[in-house]
C-alpha cells in the first residue's frame, strides 16, 4: 500500500476537512523550527530565555483530557495554549509546573475539559519563573481527543524496539526515517509497546555491516556505555530525541507508552543479580527504580509512576465508546526467569494484584473492543539462557505450567465474564506476525478464540521466528522474519502494525505493515463476535 496523505484519510465515514490540512501544515512548520541533532546538556547560564528544543509530545488523550510533555535546557514555567484553531484565537490558558534539574528540567501539564472528538492545537511556552516576562519561543502541536459517540472512527499504531544491538541514529539514512511515514497515515496515537530505549546497548560512532559497509550513529556520552545512573537513564531517553523525525511525529501523534526489559537490562526480572563485568551496579531492582524514574520523567503518562503509591506503569487509557487499552506491565512484578514447569506460581509474569485488576477492568469495561497492549507475546517460545525462559509460554505444548497459569485463569475470566472485543497487541521479538488461539487445538480449552499481533522493530536488529508454544492452540496465520541474527536495519526487517475500527460498522481492521510502504497483512474483525 503507497503512503497515505492525512488529508485523503476517512475512517469510518467521517470525511476529511480542513482541521486534517491545518494539522499538516502546523507540524511541518514546528518540526522545521526544531535545531538540527545535538546532544548538548541544560544550559545554566544567566542569562538568554528558556527553550524548548526538545520538542513537545502529547500522551493518554481520552475524549476530554491530555497531558502535555515538554524539556527547557534551564529552569523555567510551563505554559501551555489550546485552541481549537491554528491562529489560537480564544485560546485557553493552563499554568504548568516549574521544571528544573529535579525532574531533569521535563514537566508535564494535564489539560482537562477538551471537547471530544475534535482537533486540539496546542503551543508551549517557556517562562523565566523569576520574571515571567522572559520567555522562549513557542513550541507547537496538535492532536484529536477521542471520540465522544461511536460514530466517529478511531486509526492507531504500534511498535516498539528502538535504537537496539548498536543500531542508533544514522545521518546517511535521515535518522528514524520509520516516524515521518508513521506519521503521514495520521494516527490517533501510536501505542509504544515497549524497549523504548536500549539502556544495556551503547552506541557507537561506527558500526561494521555485514555487507562490508559502515553504518555511522549520532553518539553521545551517556550512550557511549551502560547506562547505570541516573543520569545515564536519562540520557537514554533523551537520545532518541535527538531525531527529527521523532520529533516531528511526536509533536502530531500522541503515545500511549508501556516498558520492558531494555529499559534496564535484557530479559531482567525483580531481584536478580547481575552477572556481566560492565556493570560496577550488580543489583537490577536499584537500576530499574532509576530507569522508571528517567521513564517517568520523559513520557506523558496518566499517573507518573515516579508519583505512584506503587511505581506502577499499567493502567487503562479509555479511548472512547469504541476502545479501551489496557496497558500491562510484565517487568515489575514478574517472578525469576526459569524452566517455567511450576504447578503453582501465583506471582508469574504480572504479579496477582495486577492480574486481579486486569480482571476487574476488564469485566467493567463497555468499550467495543479491548486491546490488550502486551509487552511479551503470549505463545512465542522466547528463551533466556540455555534452561529458563524469558516469556510465558515454555515449550511444553501440554497443560498450563509455571507463567502459563495466570494467562489460563485469565482467559477463563474473560470466557465465563463473556467479555468480547479483546485483541492482544505487543512487539518484542524484531519481527511481524499474526497468530490465532483457539482451544479446539489447545492443551487447555477452556477460552474463546482471540487475535494476537506483533510487530517490530522500529530501529534495531532483526531477528529469526520463534518456535509457538501449543498450550493455548496458536496458529500462526503470518510471519515474516529475516533469516539471520541481529540484521541491520539497512536490510529492511522494521515493522509497525495499523488499526482502524470503523466507525460505523465497528469493525477492527490491523495491518501489518513494513517501512517503505508495504502491507504484508490485513485481518478485519467483527464487534461484539465470540470465536472469531
Amino acid at each position: 500500500m503507497a503512503h497515505e496523505d492525512p488529508i485523503f484519510r476517512t475512517t469510518g465515514g467521517t470525511a476529511p476537512g480542513r482541521r486534517a490540512m491545518l494539522r499538516g501544515s502546523l507540524v511541518a512548520s514546528a518540526a522545521f523550527s526544531l535545531p538540527a541533532l545535538s546532544g548538548a546538556a541544560p544550559s545554566q547560564a544567566l542569562g538568554g530565555r528558556p527553550r524548548a528544543k526538545w520538542g513537545v509530545q502529547t500522551g493518554d488523550v481520552t475524549t476530554s483530557s491530555a497531558l502535555v510533555w515538554v524539556r527547557s535546557d534551564r529552569r523555567a514555567r510551563m505554559v501551555v495554549e489550546t485552541s481549537a484553531t491554528e491562529s489560537f484565537r480564544g485560546a485557553r490558558r493552563w499554568e504548568g509546573p516549574v521544571v528544573g534539574p529535579g525532574t531533569d528540567f521535563t514537566g508535564v501539564t494535564p489539560l482537562r475539559g477538551l471537547p471530544a472528538g475534535e482537533q486540539v492545537f496546542y503551543r508551549v511556552t517557556l517562562a523565566d519563573p523569576d520574571d515571567p516576562r522572559r520567555t522562549g519561543e513557542p513550541v507547537r502541536g496538535t492532536f484529536r481527543t477521542a471520540p465522544g459517540r461511536r460514530r466517529q472512527g478511531v486509526r492507531f499504531l504500534w511498535s516498539g524496539d528502538l535504537a537496539g544491538q548498536g543500531w542508533g541514529i544514522n545521518p546517511d539514512r535521515g535518522g528514524y526515517a520509520i516516524f515521518e511515514e508513521m506519521r503521514r497515515l495520521d494516527p490517533d496515537f501510536f501505542l509504544n509497546s515497549g524497549d523504548t530505549i536500549y539502556a544495556d546497548g551503547p552506541i557507537e560512532e561506527k558500526v561494521a555491516l555485514p555487507d562490508g559497509g559502515v553504518w555511522r550513529n549520532v553518539t553521545t556520552e551517556e550512550k557511549s556505555k551502560v547506562a547505570e545512573t541516573l543520569a545515564e537513564f536519562r540520557g537514554n531517553f533523551r537520545y532518541n530525541r535527538l531525531d527529527e523525525n521523532l520529533r516531528r511525529f511526536q509533536a502530531q501523534v500522541p503515545s500511549v507508552v508501556q516498558w520492558d526489559d531494555h529499559e534496564v537490562l535484557n530479559n531482567w526480572y525483580p531481584g536478580e543479580i547481575i552477572d556481566d563485568d560492565r556493570y560496577k551496579v550488580k543489583d537490577v531492582d536499584t537500576l530499574a527504580a532509576r530507569s522508571l524514574r528517567a521513564f517517568a520523567e520523559y513520557h506523558p503518562l496518566t499517573s507518573l509512576p515516579a508519583k505512584d503509591e506503587d511505581g506502577r506503569v499499567h493502567r487503562v487509557v479509555r479511548h472512547g465508546p469504541m476502545l479501551d487499552v489496557f496497558v500491562l506491565d510484565m517487568r515489575t512484578y514478574r517472578n525469576a526467569n526459569s524452566p517455567g514447569r511450576q504447578e503453582q506460581d501465583p506471582t508469574g509474569i504480572l504479579g496477582e494484584a495486577q492480574l486481579k485488576w486486569l480482571k476487574k477492568e476488564l469485566s467493567r469495561s463497555r468499550a467495543v473492543w479491548k486491546v490488550i497492549a502486551s509487552d511479551m507475546p503470549i505463545g512465542l517460545v522466547v528463551p533466556d539462557g540455555t534452561t529458563d525462559f524469558e516469556g510465558i509460554a515454555q515449550s511444553d505444548p501440554g497443560a498450563p505450567l509455571g507463567r502459563e497459569l495466570q494467562l489460563a485463569g485469565l482467559l477463563r475470566h474473560i470466557k465465563r465474564e463473556r467479555i468480547t472485543g479483546t485483541v492482544w497487541f505487543t512487539t518484542d521479538v524484531h519481527y511481524t506476525s499474526a497468530q490465532h488461539y483457539d482451544p479446539s487445538r489447545a492443551a487447555f480449552k477452556d477460552f474463546e478464540p482471540f487475535w494476537e499481533f506483533v510487530s517490530g522493530p522500529l530501529n534495531a536488529g532483526g531477528f529469526p521466528a520463534l518456535k509457538l508454544d501449543g498450550t493455548f492452540g496458536p496458529s500462526q496465520a503470518f510471519v515474516k522474519a529475516p533469516e539471520k541474527a541481529n540484521t541491520p536495519p539497512s536490510e529492511g526487517g522494521q515493522y509497525f502494525g495499523q488499526v482502524d475500527i470503523d466507525g460505523g460498522s465497528g469493525e477492527l481492521t490491523v495491518r501489518l505493515r513494513e517501512q517503505g510502504g508495504e502491507t504484508l497483512f490485513t485481518k478485519v474483525l467483527q464487534p461484539g463476535r465470540v470465536g472469531q
